[in-house]
């Protein structure tokens, strides 16, 4: 994941490669910012290529190489807490966004894809934490043994998706939660493909 100022930098050496054909040097990437000195461009420039999304080559002049980042950095829209909420998919209801290289999204490229804060302790079993982000696939049908996003009985919720013998249920990842049963309606709302911790500063994804 990208914070909010690597990817100032790192959209801005794009757009300096579009428009002339060179990569910015660490000085105008300095003064293009206002950046007091040339350290603080160095630290994030390292900070971009630790995460994968752009090349240095050693003795070349202006040797920024974006790793293919237009098509490879995707901000995921965050529609609050679950389960708490998430009623609607609206524009209004959006409370951040959070940046994935696709390579970590796991989600086709066409997917419309959203993000959830986890609230609670009922998928710890799956290595779900309270304050973690799960990405979510925009579809209404899942597979036996996906982790979705549901809405069940008017409420909505993360849980494990689970067929048995013809009856669909919401399976917790954590004995202290019971499953849980429809009495009147089942809607998957979206499929989990991905998970950004809360306690990574550096950011990161898995599957």
């Amino acid at each position: 994941m990208l914070t909010p100022g690597q990817k100032k930098i790192l959209r801005f050496i794009e757009a300096e490669q579009r428009s002339n054909g060179l990569t910015p040097s660490t000085r105008e990437i300095q003064e293009h910012f206002g950046f007091a000195s040339q350290t603080s461009v160095m630290q994030y420039l390292a900070a971009l290529e630790r995460k994968g999304v752009l090349q240095r080559h050693a003795r070349k002049a202006r040797a920024l190489v974006t790793s293919g980042t237009r098509t490879r950095v995707v901000d995921i829209p965050i529609y609050g807490e679950i389960p708490a909420g998430m009623s609607t998919l609206a524009e209004e209801n959006i409370e951040g966004h959070v940046t994935l290289d696709l390579d970590s999204l796991n989600a086709s490229r066409s997917a419309r894809t959203f993000a959830l804060r986890v609230r609670g302790d009922s998928m710890i079993g799956a290595h779900i934490l309270d304050g973690d982000i799960v990405i979510l696939e925009d579809r209404q049908t899942a597979k036996n043994g996906d982790i979705v996003a549901a809405l069940i009985d008017g409420e909505t919720t993360l849980k494990r998706y689970v067929t048995e013998r013809g009856r669909v249920y919401l399976k917790a990842e954590n004995p202290r939660y019971p499953n849980l049963v429809p009495a009147r309606e089942l809607r998957v709302q979206g499929v989990m493909t991905s998970l950004v911790r809360k306690q990574s500063t550096a950011g990161g994804a898995t599957s």
